[in-house]
C-alpha cells in the first residue's frame, strides 16, 4: 500500500470511490490504482469561490516504488494498540461511573478477562432517555438520572463529538470500537467524527451488553458514598439501602458534576485542587446562516457546517466557542434543584433548524472566592442558581438576543431565531445571572467572532444561559506514572471528572489507560 495526502475533489461533487481513483491517477500521472481507502477526509472552505475536499488515501499500485519519490506519497505505517494481558487474572475491579471513562475502562478489562465491577448513580440509557424527555416536556427534573448523570455520561445526550486534541494510539481504538458497538464508518476517517444522540443511546446500550458477557456486571441507580482505604471496601447507596463493596482496584470515573462525590472524596482526604474551566452561554444561530457563511455557494452541496472559534481579549480573558452542534437544539442540563445547566445536543443527521455552540469566558482559580478545593464548583453552582431565578424558577432558561444583548437592554421578544431550548426560554438579561467580567467578556467575544465569521454577531441570534458544565472544576491529583491517587494505593482518579480529560474521546482514552495499569500491576 501507498498513502497520497493533499488530494483535491471539488466540495459540489459527491466523493466517490471512481472519482478518488481519477483524482489519484491525476496527481500521480499513472494508471492501474486499486483498492483505495479513506483515511482522512476534510473540507477547505478558506477560498469560498473554490471549496473542496481535502483527502489523504491509501491506495495499491503496481511499481509502487517508482512513486515513492512524489512529495505527497508515503508508506502508512501500521501502528496498532494491543491491550496488555493481565498480570493478576483473579480480581474484580471495582469503576465507579459509566460515562466514556468508566465505559472504556471497563471493555478493556472485561476483554483481557477480568470481571469488572461497574456502579452508576445515574439509571440504564433507556430509562434516563425517558427521565430526561419528561424534564425537556414537563419541567420535572430527577436528580438522579439526567443529562449528567446515568449510563453513557453526559456525552450521550450532546452529538457524540469525537474531536480531540490528544495525539494518542488508543484514540483509532477508540474509534474503532464504536463503529464495532454501531456507530456509522465514516467516524474513522472524517476529520471531524460525530456520532449524534440517535446512535449514541444504541452504542453505550451495546458496550454494556458486551461487558456483561464478558462476565462484568453494571450495577445502576448505585451511588458512591464512602470509601474506607485501609479496608478496601466502599459504601454505596440503592434504593434499597445501603450495600458495601470490596475492591482490589477502585477507578474513580465520575464525571465533572458528582459534586456530592467531590465533597465525600476531599472528606475521606484526597489531595484535590482547584482547576481552571470556562463558564457562558449557548449561542443559537440559524444553521442556513452558518452554512452561507462557512461555505458560500457550496453550502447546498455539503453537510450543515459548524465553526471553532478563540479570541483573546484585551482584558486578559480568553473566549471560544465550544462543542459546537451544527443543525440541534439546546437542552436543559441541570443535575441540582434550583439550577438551570444548558448543553447543546444533535441526532446524527444534524438536520434541525438552529446551529447552536458554547460560547464560553475562561475562568481561574483567581476568579474564586477562596482558596477551598471546591470553589470553582461553588462558582458553578451561584451561576446556575441566578439562570433559574432569571429564567422564572421553573427551570425555563433566560435567553436575549444578540441585539438586546450588545445594546445592553432586556429582551422582552425574539426575533426569527427561535430559541430551542426546553422546558421553555425566558426573554431575560443576561446582567441577571453574570458578574460584570463575565458579561463583558461575552459581548466582546461575539463582537470579536463576527469577525472571523459574518452574521455571528446577528441580532436575532439569541444566547441561553448558563453553559456552567463545560468542564470539570477540580483536579483530584494523581501520580502521573501509576495513575494513583498521590495518597492512596490501589485507587485510580480517571476521566474528565477528575481533571484529566476534555471530552468523549479524551476521556475514553484516559480509562484505557486506567485500565492498562491495573492490568500490567503485579501486586
Amino acid at each position: 500500500m501507498l498513502r497520497i495526502t493533499n488530494i483535491k475533489t471539488p466540495a459540489c461533487e459527491i466523493v466517490t470511490a471512481d472519482g478518488l481513483k481519477k483524482a489519484i491517477e491525476k496527481a500521480l500521472k499513472c494508471s492501474g490504482v486499486k483498492n483505495i481507502k479513506i483515511i482522512r477526509q476534510a473540507i477547505d472552505a478558506r477560498d469560498k469561490s473554490r471549496v473542496n475536499h481535502i483527502l489523504t488515501l491509501d491506495f495499491e499500485i503496481t511499481g509502487e516504488k517508482r512513486f515513492l519519490r512524489h512529495k505527497n506519497i508515503s508508506r502508512p505505517t501500521r501502528e496498532k494498540y494491543v491491550l496488555p494481558s493481565p498480570v493478576r487474572t483473579h480480581i474484580r475491579p471495582v469503576i465507579v461511573g459509566f460515562g466514556p471513562a468508566g465505559m472504556f475502562c471497563a471493555l478493556a478489562l472485561a476483554e483481557a478477562g477480568l470481571k469488572p465491577v461497574v456502579i452508576e448513580r445515574g439509571r440504564c440509557v433507556e430509562k434516563r432517555q425517558t427521565d430526561i424527555e419528561n424534564f425537556h416536556k414537563n419541567g420535572i427534573l430527577d436528580p438522579s438520572s439526567n443529562v449528567q448523570f446515568g449510563e453513557g455520561g453526559a456525552g450521550t445526550f450532546s452529538d457524540g463529538k469525537l474531536t480531540t486534541g490528544i495525539n494518542d494510539i488508543r484514540c483509532s481504538y477508540v474509534l474503532k470500537r464504536f463503529v464495532e458497538f454501531g456507530a456509522p464508518q465514516s467516524i474513522t476517517y472524517l476529520a471531524k467524527p460525530h456520532i449524534g444522540t440517535d446512535n449514541l443511546i444504541n452504542i453505550v446500550k451495546n458496550i454494556r451488553e458486551r461487558i456483561i458477557a464478558k462476565g462484568g456486571s453494571v450495577l445502576f441507580e448505585h451511588k458512591l458514598t464512602y470509601i474506607d482505604t485501609k479496608k478496601e471496601e466502599i459504601t454505596v447507596t440503592t434504593a434499597n439501602g445501603e450495600i458495601k463493596l470490596s475492591y482490589t482496584d477502585l477507578v474513580l470515573a465520575i464525571g465533572h458534576s458528582a459534586r456530592d462525590t467531590f465533597e465525600m472524596l476531599l472528606k475521606t482526604n484526597f489531595k484535590m485542587e482547584q482547576k481552571a474551566f470556562s463558564v457562558g452561554v449557548r449561542i443559537e444561530h440559524s444553521q442556513a446562516a452558518i452554512n452561507n457563511a462557512c461555505y458560500g455557494d457550496f453550502a447546498k452541496y455539503l453537510p450543515a457546517a459548524d465553526y471553532k472559534l478563540f479570541t483573546h481579549l484585551e482584558n486578559g480573558r480568553g473566549v471560544y466557542t465550544f462543542c459546537m452542534c451544527p443543525g440541534g437544539v439546546v437542552t436543559a442540563a441541570a443535575s441540582e434543584d434550583g439550577g438551570v445547566v444548558t448543553n447543546g445536543m444533535s441526532y446524527y443527521a444534524r438536520d434541525k433548524e438552529n446551529a447552536n455552540s458554547a460560547l464560553l469566558v475562561g475562568i481561574t482559580p483567581e476568579d474564586f472566592e477562596d482558596t477551598h478545593p471546591l470553589a470553582g464548583v461553588k462558582l458553578q453552582r451561584q451561576l446556575e442558581q441566578k439562570a433559574f431565578e432569571a429564567g422564572g424558577k421553573n427551570y425555563s432558561a433566560p435567553a436575549q438576543t444578540v441585539g438586546d444583548l450588545l445594546n445592553d437592554r432586556p429582551s422582552e421578544k425574539f426575533g426569527s431565531v427561535c430559541p430551542s431550548y426546553r422546558p421553555s426560554p425566558t426573554p431575560s438579561d443576561m446582567r441577571k445571572v453574570f458578574p460584570e467580567y463575565i458579561y463583558t467578556s461575552i459581548k466582546q467575544g461575539i463582537l470579536a467572532f463576527d469577525k472571523k465569521l459574518k452574521g455571528f454577531a446577528d441580532e436575532n441570534a439569541v444566547v441561553t444561559a448558563v453553559e456552567s458544565r463545560s468542564s470539570s472544576p477540580v483536579r483530584i491529583l494523581r501520580d502521573k506514572d501509576s495513575l494513583e491517587s498521590l495518597n492512596f494505593k490501589n485507587i485510580y482518579p480517571c476521566g474528565e471528572g477528575c481533571g484529566y480529560a476534555g471530552g468523549i474521546m479524551s476521556a475514553a482514552v484516559d480509562g484505557i489507560k486506567a485500565a492498562e495499569k491495573i492490568l500490567n500491576k503485579e501486586n
